[in-house]
């Protein structure tokens, strides 16, 4: 059955919804990565970030519930297609250092999808009224940028080796 728009208000609820799927999906690869990673400072981020990406569910939790809408995820195509492109890059025969540096492309392809959403829900969110959630929305913002930032720190020294 097709979602039905009315609003902004009913983009922004369904977005929200997608972005709870995306992060619990997100939640479930983090630890595959990590074991799959040979540096160590990468698995360091990986870990990191996965306590982050905890920390991004209760957020959007919080958003929904601010917005007195039922706390339930809409299945995120967009992050499955990413996620399974780093589970053929977690299957496939590389040399460590060059598997890192494609577990780094797939994982910043990720972050850069997240940032884009949270963007477009912190602007709608304004637009709206919703300063609760933009809060909370924010937030994750800024930890999905420092994420970013971080693996192209890591990326600097994984891609010379590579």
């Amino acid at each position: 059955m097709a979602a039905t728009f009315n609003d902004l208000q009913d983009a922004f609820v369904f977005e929200l919804r997608d972005t709870l799927s995306a992060e619990k999906q997100i939640l479930k690869a983090l630890p595959k990565m990590t074991k799959a990673a040979s540096s160590s400072d990468l698995k360091k981020a990986f870990e990191k970030h996965h306590k982050e990406t905890q920390e991004h569910v209760q957020r959007i939790e919080s958003a929904l519930g601010s917005l007195q809408e039922s706390v339930r995820a809409h299945e995120c195509e967009g992050i499955k297609g990413l996620l399974k492109e780093g589970e053929e890059i977690i299957e496939a025969n590389a040399e460590s250092e060059v598997s890192d540096a494609l577990l780094i492309a797939a994982a910043q392809k990720v972050e850069h999808y997240e940032i884009a959403t949270y963007g477009t829900l912190c602007t709608w969110g304004e637009l709206l009224g919703f300063d609760d959630a933009v809060d909370y929305l924010k937030k994750n913002l800024g930890e999905e940028k420092h994420a970013d930032e971080k693996l192209t720190q890591v990326a600097e020294k994984v891609n010379a080796n590579a």
